[in-house]
């Protein structure tokens, strides 16, 4: 069974791209009173045990967190009754007052099943329509656009999102973003105004970026964003830009956990840090035969993030077995 067939069952130029070793870090600084943390996880996708247990863990290793973001699938299948399940595990496990939801593909498969209860792909959409799938993600947001700048504790977050679920609009495409001139241009407007104030920007986006994190080399994820050269360009002039994504389920363990992506003819040269977030639903991995498969552990991961004045230190966590699996400390170009 390929990776797509699961889900649904289950409910640019090429830049060099290093990957940065945790253990070869020096030692994190002490934690003072000018450092942020924030925590991020993404693919939930119906795994409401295994969220909660996230949130009862991230709770205790970080009771001050500034915020915590979730990077796409949020729901399975995107559901209203889906999105309510998620809230009402929300309220019922202690979690930061201020919270960043990032849209990802999960939310758009509402029209693959005739009902709840039986998946109908042949007979797409099923009476669905575009424009009720992205009302449902508004209403649970509190939100009218899939983009959005948010704050935690002062530091900047940027929430990027498809504008299309591009099967309705080809017939030859399905999971792949496209983002308006209108995001682009809010995008490179904010990115541009944090690196006047020489702050960093987490920016957090569901689908990863090709030839970054761990399996993103593989040619199924070259074409995740329509416009991938266009969003690389924007990303790619800003040494401080932190880029977090989802989507792969690949473990944390993996080397390639973390990059740094380099775009050639950005000007900059030192590049920008890319991360993979882990994921609280099912892990994926290469299958070694240019397919891939699901892991037999369970997986249950995330990120916290600790932001101070002179770099940004980035902790690999697993919920499950309540331990630390690794983390690197970025130093920042524009620190001080």
């Amino acid at each position: 069974m390929d990776r797509r067939s699961f889900l649904v069952a289950a409910g640019g130029s090429v830049a060099a791209t290093a990957a940065l070793s945790g253990t070869a870090q020096a030692a994190p600084p002490p934690h003072a009173a000018n450092r942020v943390r924030f925590n991020l996880i993404s693919d939930i996708q119906g795994d409401l045990a295994d969220f909660g247990r996230a949130l009862d863990d991230l709770a205790a290793i970080n009771p001050g967190s500034a915020g915590l973001g979730i990077v796409g699938d949020i729901t399975p299948r995107g559901y209203d009754f889906e999105y309510d399940a998620v809230k009402s595990t929300l309220d019922k496990h202690p979690h930061p007052a201020q919270l960043a939801w990032v849209i990802g593909n999960h939310e758009f498969y509402v029209p693959k099943w005739r009902d709840p209860n039986n998946l109908a792909q042949d007979t797409w959409p099923n009476g669905t329509t575009e424009e009720s799938l992205f009302a449902s993600f508004y209403r649970f947001t509190g939100r009218d656009t899939v983009y959005t700048e948010t704050s935690f504790g002062g530091v900047p977050l940027l929430c990027l999102g498809t504008e299309r679920y591009s099967h309705y609009h080809d017939p030859e495409l399905w999971d792949e973003v496209w983002m308006s001139d209108e995001q682009f241009g809010w995008l490179e407007d904010r990115l541009a105004h944090w690196a006047q104030r020489r702050t960093p920007v987490m920016v957090l986006t569901h689908h990863p970026l090709p030839n970054t994190v761990s399996g993103t080399q593989r040619a199924s994820y070259a074409k995740e964003y329509l416009q991938a050269d266009r969003l690389l360009n924007a990303l790619g002039r800003y040494p401080d830009v932190f880029v977090f994504t989802g989507h792969t389920h690949y473990h944390l363990e993996l080397p390639d956990w973390t990059v740094r992506r380099v775009v050639p003819g950005s000007g900059n040269l030192e590049g920008f840090t890319v991360v993979n977030t882990g994921a609280i639903e099912t892990g994926w991995r290469d299958n070694g035969k240019g397919g891939e498969e699901t892991t037999t552990r369970a997986l249950n991961q995330g990120l916290q993030i600790e932001v101070g004045p002179r770099d940004v230190l980035i902790k690999a966590r697993d919920f499950a077995t309540g331990t630390w699996l690794k983390q690197i400390t970025v130093p920042l170009h524009n620190g001080r």
